[in-house]
């Protein structure tokens, strides 16, 4: 089953990596660019490789395809 996580964003955007590492998807920023480069990670459903994509209110965030984890970004 797919976990759910909605972010509150404050500001225009996040980077991709910073996301993950507050949404507590990885420990680090370092992790979460490593796991962007393993190819784990989609922006509204397409495959993402920038690891530092600018993510804004509205995009959802996959980590893991199927039973991973949805990151719903929302303005605050």
């Amino acid at each position: 089953m797919t976990q759910t996580i909605t972010f509150p964003l404050e500001g225009e955007y996040i980077a991709l990596n910073d996301l993950l590492k507050v949404a507590g998807v990885c420990d680090s920023g370092g992790a979460g660019k490593a796991l962007v480069a393993s190819g784990e990670v989609s922006v509204d459903g397409s495959p993402e490789s920038r690891k530092t994509a600018k993510i804004r209110a509205g995009q959802v965030v996959g980590v893991g395809g199927a039973g991973g984890v949805r990151i719903k970004v929302v303005a605050a």
